[in-house]
């Protein structure tokens, strides 16, 4: 069976993140001096992680935040990046560059709440969903693909990802505070074809994990509330997810287990300095 570890890191701040401007797709805004020192920190907790593919919004926010987390791993210096437009954050059309207050305003003078609202040039969520479907299905093809070539490859039959001394594949395995795990816990141990790295978007991740709950029944921790779940991730907030992908056919099969869901233990010692 295929399998692969998935961790997903939102971008750091941005002047408007601070400001509750939004820039959705049209305002390409750099991370500020507080998202930089955020991305700076996702980087040094992911810094142990041996990542095998590394995927990013080719919006400059998550361009920037991925160099950093890149810059201080010990195992990707020569990693090769892509950029994928799927991942780029929902468009908000007429609303973008303007305050949060104003698109609530909109959504009230139309009977309708937030975030399900639609401004006028925007994407609905049900786009946004089809965007991250494609992605995953594309990641899942990937690492099937990778698996099936790695067991008609004598040579690297025994070469799957697995967590050794030196490395890991579970970014929360050395966490101060402990992992978050579910009753699939031992499942983290297990070997994996990949591990792969996403950077992305804050509305863009909730949709995503929103698809990974309610279609492909992904399972979570325990301790996990609903407001936590419903919540967007804090700016370099980290989510970890192991999948095992059954061939059913023509139909690959995706099994995922969350292990941790918008961490911000890296956060600590950026919040200090600002206090």
């Amino acid at each position: 069976m295929a399998g692969f570890g998935l961790t997903v890191v939102r971008h750091g701040e941005t002047r408007y993140n601070k400001e509750k401007i939004l820039q959705g797709q049209g305002v390409d805004e750099p991370l500020s001096n507080t998202g930089f020192k955020q991305a700076e920190a996702a980087g040094v907790f992911l810094s142990n992680v041996k990542f095998t593919h590394v995927f990013e919004s080719d919006l400059i926010r998550a361009k920037q935040t991925a160099a950093k987390i890149l810059e201080k791993n010990k195992y990707c210096k020569d990693i090769i990046t892509k950029y994928d437009a799927k991942l780029r954050e929902r468009k908000y059309g007429v609303a973008e560059g303007r305050p949060l207050s104003d698109l609530r305003a909109m959504a009230k003078a139309a009977g309708e709440q937030c975030p399900s609202f639609t401004p006028s040039g925007g994407e609905t969520l049900a786009e946004v969903r089809v965007r991250g479907k494609d992605f995953f299905e594309f990641l899942c093809q990937l690492v099937f693909e990778v698996h099936r070539k790695e067991k008609t490859d004598v040579s690297t039959v025994a070469n799957g990802l697995e967590a050794s001394e030196g490395y890991s594949v579970n970014p929360f395995a050395n966490c101060c505070n402990g992992p978050v795990l579910n009753s699939d816990s031992k499942r983290v141990n297990e070997v994996l074809d990949a591990n792969i790295l996403v950077v992305s978007h804050g509305a863009y991740m909730k949709n995503w994990i929103g698809y990974f709950v309610s279609d492909l029944e992904c399972t979570l921790p325990s301790s996990l509330t609903k407001s936590q779940l419903s919540s967007v991730s804090p700016n370099t907030g980290i989510s970890h997810f192991i999948i095992k992908l059954e061939n059913g056919g023509d139909i690959i099969k995706p099994r995922i287990s969350c292990i941790g869901l918008n961490r911000d233990d890296h956060l600590a010692s950026v919040n200090d300095k600002k206090a």
